[in-house]
């Protein structure tokens, strides 16, 4: 897939994943947008990256669609939409599964779920009129492990995959590629509430962004930046009681 002057629209792309997605599609020519909540942290990317900064919380539908808009009218019809902004809240009592209060749980869907939900609903129905476009969405190892210490990620990252899903299997005839970025331990900000996850190895930003582009350049629905995932996906599919018993022997020698 050549990205030589097409448009990037990445949110959460002030740092971290994001700011390394639209670094990779800015030094493969594409036009980058760069969308997050902090205003001065997207200039200053955009700025470093010679591309367009907006403001925008993908947990607003409205602004979502507005900002796509904007973005469809004054850069150019958007090739790829790296649906990146998450959030991760922990369990506030490590030993009770079910302490986060309904205020987190409804951020983390707001933030982990329904961004892609909004993104989508404006976007697939512009792809559909023109052809194609593609979606990547930025979901985590946890969409197909589960989170330890954290059940509103560990249950809308899973959401999030399902629906990501759903996108592929609708719209496979529609020209519309969809695929679902999924690393594990990521030298991020938010690595320091990821637990279990930093035991694996943990990869760069930039590392991760490449994988993404090389999996959206290989038609891959499920990036796997570390590879070792796939197998405790496989274990976890074959044998769930044994997975669930394993996982509580490593939540133990966490706490």
């Amino acid at each position: 897939m050549a990205w030589q002057g097409r448009v990037v629209a990445v949110t959460g792309a002030a740092r971290g994943i994001g700011r390394a997605l639209a670094g990779a599609a800015a030094s493969r020519g594409a036009r980058v947008v760069v969308l997050d909540r902090d205003a001065g942290g997207a200039a200053e990317a955009a700025a470093a990256l010679g591309g367009t900064a907006m403001t925008l919380d993908v947990a607003d539908g409205e602004a979502v669609a507005a900002a796509i808009a904007v973005i469809e009218a004054e850069v150019g019809p958007i090739a790829l939409y790296c649906s990146n902004a998450g959030i991760l809240e922990r369990d506030p009592d490590p030993a009770l599964a079910a302490s986060a209060d309904p205020g987190s749980w409804m951020r983390s869907f707001s933030v982990n779920v329904m961004g892609h939900v909004h993104a989508a609903r404006t976007l697939v129905p512009l792809w559909r009129a023109r052809g194609g476009g593609a979606f990547l969405g930025t979901v985590s190892a946890a969409g197909l492990l589960g989170q330890i210490g954290s059940a509103p990620y560990g249950a809308t990252k899973q959401a999030a995959l399902a629906f990501l899903d759903h996108l592929a299997i609708a719209h496979a005839e529609d020209g519309i590629r969809v695929a679902a970025l999924c690393p594990q331990g990521v030298d991020t900000a938010m690595l320091r509430d990821a637990g279990a996850a930093a035991r694996d190895g943990v990869l760069s930003a930039e590392a991760v962004a490449e994988a993404a582009f090389a999996g959206l350049e290989a038609g891959r629905f499920l990036i796997l930046p570390h590879p070792e995932v796939a197998e405790y996906a496989r274990r976890r599919a074959v044998d769930h009681d044994r997975w669930i018993a394993g996982m509580a022997r490593l939540r133990r020698s966490l706490l």
